[in-house]
């Protein structure tokens, strides 16, 4: 009976009234919106700082270890990927916008998100760039280095684009989960997809419909990136 019950206020929350029909149309817009202007370039900017993070630490885990600067190096680095892969993004996001204003670091919420997501993306893309660049072959850094090339050279004429081919599948799927994960900026007040949706229930008192919207956006434009992903991915094979 309780199941039934439960069923019956499942079905007439859908019910789809013209009043309801209205307001959901005047809360699906303003999310569509959101979407297109903060959710998708939130993720864009900070997937690429991301990259320029994970290549940074990618080369230091490759390189051969010269020195102690190296050796410093290399510490850091892996200390800075076991602290961001073992801690929550949600917790990350807070300690950016609403931890560091306690030593006095006061930061936007837009650049606060970027920051976040950034150093998040750069943690986990290091560890796809790190054995993309080892899967070229030994002989080919050998071979570039006895040719009078540096290990930069190297890197960024010989192994760099054959080790992006390599790991291109495996960062388009870290930035479909980057999009979906900036809905955790709603905690911030950046007003991207979730938070729109949360305002518009909480007003309305019509909270499952909205959030099914919401939902449904946040599938859609997943849909739409891996379209990009495999035609990408076409391209490159």
């Amino acid at each position: 009976m309780s199941a039934s019950h439960n069923l019956s206020l499942f079905f007439e929350s859908l019910d789809l009234s013209k009043e309801r029909l209205e307001l959901l149309l005047e809360a699906f817009y303003p999310m569509l919106k959101a979407a297109f202007c903060i959710s998708l370039p939130l993720a864009i900017i900070s997937f690429i700082l991301g990259l320029f993070i994970a290549v940074f630490v990618a080369l230091i885990k490759i390189a051969p270890p010269k020195h102690f600067i190296y050796k410093a190096l290399l510490a850091g680095v892996n200390f800075y990927v076991s602290l961001i892969r073992g801690t929550p993004l949600l917790v990350q996001i807070v300690v950016v916008f609403y931890g560091l204003p306690a030593l006095g670091v006061y930061i936007d919420p837009i650049p606060a998100g970027i920051i976040a997501f950034s150093f998040n993306v750069g943690a986990y893309a290091s560890e796809t760039l790190r054995a993309s660049f080892l899967s070229v072959p030994k002989d080919q850094w050998d071979s570039s280095l006895s040719l009078g090339l540096n290990y930069l050279q190297t890197f960024w004429h010989v192994i760099f684009f054959q080790a992006l081919k390599v790991a291109t599948p495996s960062l388009s799927n870290t930035f479909i989960s980057l999009f979906k994960e900036t809905s955790l900026a709603s905690v911030v007040t950046i007003a991207e997809v979730f938070r729109i949706a949360q305002q518009k229930a909480n007003a309305s008192y019509d909270f499952l419909p909205i959030y099914l919207e919401a939902a449904l956006i946040y599938w859609i434009f997943c849909l739409v990136l891996e379209v990009i992903q495999k035609h990408v991915e076409k391209i490159l094979n």
